[in-house]
């Protein structure tokens, strides 16, 4: 790894919206890279609340805009605002539940 890709932000979505299409200087371009970084360097749990929690503060169109503006799926940032109000407490070391994710390599390939 040479020094420059060390120092390089993580990767995030760029937002492809009418108006950072035409003033991506401007300050709403920054705003939604700001958020896309945001959500970028985010585990999955904290994404789909903090999400969830802008689009419940934008009312009306919150969850198409959001999903718009940072790539995430509607149905997560819908789930997040869900948890959001149901009050679900914070999990204690995990972020999925269990049984979630990729499964073992042992348990693909026997004899390992």
């Amino acid at each position: 790894m040479t020094k420059t890709q060390e120092h390089d932000p993580p990767p995030f979505h760029r937002c492809g919206c009418p108006t950072c299409r035409k003033q991506a200087d401007g300050a709403v371009a920054r705003e939604h890279q700001a958020l896309n970084y945001l959500v970028a360097c985010s585990d999955e749990r904290s994404r789909r609340l903090v999400l969830g929690f802008l689009a419940q503060q934008q009312g009306r169109g919150g969850i198409a805009r959001l999903a718009r503006i940072t790539g995430v799926d509607r149905n997560t940032i819908a789930r997040g605002r869900r948890e959001l109000l149901q009050g679900d407490p914070a999990p204690t070391g995990r972020v999925r539940q269990p049984g979630a994710g990729r499964k073992r390599v042992e348990a693909n390939v026997p004899g390992c």
